[in-house]
């Protein structure tokens, strides 16, 4: 992997380097903080195991999405913001698997 289209994001005290697109650094960084911080949540209700960790995580997002995208339906501007929301979700988990799969 290129190191100008890879990027190191931290998640759960561990350094990952992922694929990003140029241009696309600020908008990774702040999906990685922002899964950090779920992940860390899940982690401190006593869920025990990475990847017990992982799947609420992506589980509780994941409804988050659902209910956006059932509020977007009302809203078709919203719909675009939704679409793009899930992308980078599918984004995280996929990266999040692709460095567990490196360990």
């Amino acid at each position: 992997m290129s190191n100008e289209n890879s990027l190191v994001i931290h998640l759960l005290d561990k350094e990952y380097r992922v694929a990003c697109p140029a241009g696309e650094q600020d908008n990774l960084l702040a999906a990685a903080r922002h899964l950090d911080k779920q992940l860390r949540e899940v982690r401190d209700a006593n869920v025990i195991g990475l990847e017990r960790i992982a799947i609420m995580t992506a589980l509780n997002m994941s409804h988050e999405l659902l209910k956006a995208r059932q509020t977007a339906a009302q809203d078709p501007e919203s719909e675009a913001r939704v679409q793009a929301l899930l992308g980078r979700l599918e984004d995280e988990i996929q990266a999040f698997e692709d460095a567990r799969r490196k360990l």
